[in-house]
């Protein structure tokens, strides 16, 4: 890793000699990318805190999941190799490796920069150990009412066993002496998730560690014994789900019985206070069942996902200025929202978001439905949704008036099972019919149809987009939407949310591209024809690319002549501009304050020679999206739809403050131009001038 000059770089760790580069490898050069944002001197002071705690929370749910498999894989003795022609043992020294180095640059962030950044700034966190003598008493007492009757103390002895740790808990390992024996013992102390993790000092902008105030009482909690030594630890557990669908009568009931199993799941990663002695170390590592290459030690606090709560703090000079997606002028009345059907009728709406307002167009879409009397029906599909969530009120209201509603809810939607399965059962418990999709197949489409009784005849409206139904996360997440009373468009969603929430053989449909019958099949004639077309070229944006024929089809295009711009906001097993390989293809990736979410494919002759085409939809080119799940891509045609996505490629192509530039090696380098476009903040000031425009 690079960080000197004016052009830092991650990456070119994977040394292998196939076209592929590896998953895993690629994935953590994208969290590279994210802990360069916390040095960045154009991101304010407390968002490079949030995205020190963002490199952290994307670290547990990397071991949770896929390092987790790969120590299965290893457990079962698999010796198959990745596209990249490594074995999974291979691979976790290949990611023990990174994953050192950086923890130790994240390290490095936290102690040299991040720390007394914050303190210039007037904001400081502390150790017990640095109080001044009346802090350490106010603390004293605080401890004495507010933290002491939480606490739990575990001794381990013949007649206390090792107590089970929970994935990703903060802990104390504790040795304590007695004083009568001379018999030193061992205890665990939880530091409790119910209470801040950074305790304020009085009125003042300094913060104290929870898990040091409770090592320096532990004598309140071990009374008439010496404290010999305590060191925090945190244990993280493999946290994915094992579900046999075909066996299974009730899905739902199987997923939640796996995730009553998740919480036993093997350990896969100790991290652990550097100042621990060996001994405390080898008790843990026997007891949690882990070697010492499953160990990380650090002298920064554990668990930095808690610096969230100070990044949080009300200090707008030390946060990006606030900004408020704008209302789309053409779903904005004269006195509040627009009638979206009236103005769906005369043409679809395009929306970008957070540029434009998630609430005021795909949640006030939904709302008027369920308020509207000439409507019918209300079809939608559900991945991920916020706890308090607009649109399940909406949905809820729509069945309550007597219209037909369907869910199709995603149960297995990785760490959101749980609150899908309470959504779930309130939208059935006000009459919603209820399905969860598939056998085998996960539900990532993001799909919604009204149906309404209108003076001709039926009508169908519709939403498509690239992100999930979440008002929270649409104000940071970059996606795109279509809402469209197109009838091929409404005769497609009619015909899919059929065939998913009953039974149905796969056909073709008009306007949309569905996985798993047709997107692959699909995506790779849309690449035959700009090879045929000699003179092809595509751009191609997405979450990530790892599908190896799909990365094989891509290499002949290039071969064969075709320009082919790739926009991947994470992994990217591809190696571009390799001579004889893939000299035509251009990688770059957009990390910023928003994250790109959204998947757009363009091909320049995809309607034939010299005619286009243009997707948006759900769907990476990943074997999961276009082999095991529903993936909906909706074909744009709207001509100012179509405008505003050539016109989004073009600013995301010439950003040169947020993108990094891939090399055939796995080396990403950070572009540093002349021209100064930040895309992120250009399309806010699109966004602007449209709203100024119709003002």
């Amino acid at each position: 890793m690079s960080v000197g000059g004016s052009s830092p770089s991650v990456g070119g760790w994977d040394d292998n000699d196939t076209p592929f580069l590896n998953r895993e490898l690629s994935w953590l050069a994208f969290n590279a990318r994210v802990l360069e944002l916390a040095v960045d001197d154009d991101v304010p002071l407390l968002e490079q805190l949030a995205f020190l705690a963002i490199f952290a929370s994307n670290l547990d749910e990397f071991f949770q999941v896929r390092v987790a498999g790969l120590y299965d894989q290893v457990a079962g003795g698999v010796q198959a190799t990745s596209p990249d022609g490594r074995t999974p043992r291979e691979q976790v020294r290949a990611i023990r490796d990174v994953v050192t180095d950086l923890g130790a640059r994240h390290e490095q962030i936290i102690r040299e920069r991040m720390l007394p950044g914050l303190r210039e700034a007037g904001i400081e966190l502390l150790d017990h150990a640095d109080l001044p003598a009346d802090d350490a008493e106010s603390m004293a007492e605080h401890f004495r009412s507010r933290i002491f009757p939480v606490l739990t103390p575990l001794a381990v002895d013949p007649g206390h066993p090792f107590p089970y740790i929970s994935d990703l808990s903060l802990n104390l390992a504790v040795v304590v002496r007695d004083l009568v024996d001379g018999r030193e013992r061992f205890a665990r102390v939880k530091v409790p998730n119910t209470l801040p993790r950074w305790i304020r000092l009085g009125e003042t902008d300094r913060y104290v560690a929870l898990e040091t105030v409770i090592a320096a009482h532990l004598d309140q909690l071990f009374p008439g014994l010496e404290i010999v030594e305590s060191h925090a630890f945190r244990v993280t557990r493999n946290a994915d789900l094992t579900l046999e669908e075909a066996e299974a009568d009730d899905l739902l009931a199987a997923v939640e019985l796996e995730l009553r199993r998740r919480r036993f799941g093997r350990a896969v990663r100790l991290e652990v206070a550097a100042s621990m002695s060996d001994e405390v170390l080898e008790l843990l590592l026997r007891e949690l069942d882990l070697e010492h290459t499953e160990v990380y030690l650090t002298s920064a606090p554990l668990d930095a996902t808690s610096f969230f709560e100070i990044a949080g703090l009300d200090r707008s000079s030390l946060r990006w200025p606030a900004w408020q997606g704008i209302v789309e002028p053409r779903l904005e009345g004269e006195e509040g929202p627009a009638d979206f059907f009236s103005v769906l009728r005369d043409g679809d709406v395009f929306v970008h978001h957070p540029y434009s307002s998630f609430s005021d167009s795909v949640v006030e879409f939904i709302r008027q439905a369920s308020l509207d009397a000439d409507v019918l029906a209300i079809k939608l599909t559900l991945y991920r949704t916020s706890g308090d969530s607009p649109i399940i009120d909406a949905l809820i209201r729509a069945s309550e008036r007597g219209k037909q509603v369907a869910v199709l809810v995603e149960l297995k939607a990785r760490f959101d099972e749980e609150a899908n399965i309470g959504w779930a059962r309130r939208l059935e418990k006000a009459g919603v019919h209820v399905a969860y999709g598939i056998v085998g197949l996960k539900i990532h489409s993001k799909t919604c149809m009204v149906v309404r009784e209108e003076g001709d005849g039926i009508r169908r409206y519709c939403h498509l987009g690239t992100g999930n139904y979440n008002h929270r996360t649409a104000r940071f997440y970059e996606d795109l939407g279509v809402l469209t009373a197109d009838p091929e468009v409404g005769e497609d969603l009619a015909d899919l949310f059929n065939g998913l929430t009953g039974y149905s053989h796969a056909h073709e449909f008009r306007r949309i591209l569905v996985a798993p019958q047709h997107l692959r099949r699909r995506l790779t004639e849309l690449v035959d024809r700009e090879i045929e077309s000699g003179r092809g070229s595509m751009t191609l944006k997405m979450n990530s690319l790892v599908d190896p024929r799909m990365i094989e089809k891509l290499y002949e295009a290039s071969q064969a002549g075709v320009d082919i711009d790739l926009i991947v906001r994470g992994i990217c097993c591809l190696r571009p501009g390799v001579p004889g390989l893939s000299e035509r293809i251009r990688v770059r990736s957009l990390v910023g304050r928003y994250l790109e979410h959204s998947r757009i494919y363009h091909f320049a002759n995809g309607d034939g020679p010299g005619r286009s085409l243009t997707y948006i939809g759900s769907a990476d080119l990943m074997t999961r999206n276009l082999d095991r799940r529903i993936e909906v891509l909706l074909e744009v045609t709207d001509p100012v739809a179509l405008a505003r996505l050539h016109e989004a490629l073009d600013v995301v192509r010439t950003d040169d403050r947020l993108a990094w530039i891939l090399d055939g090696s796995g080396t990403w380098t950070k572009r540093r131009g002349t021209v100064g476009i930040d895309a992120q903040q250009r399309f806010q000031q699109l966004a602007r001038a449209r709203k100024a425009s119709h003002a």
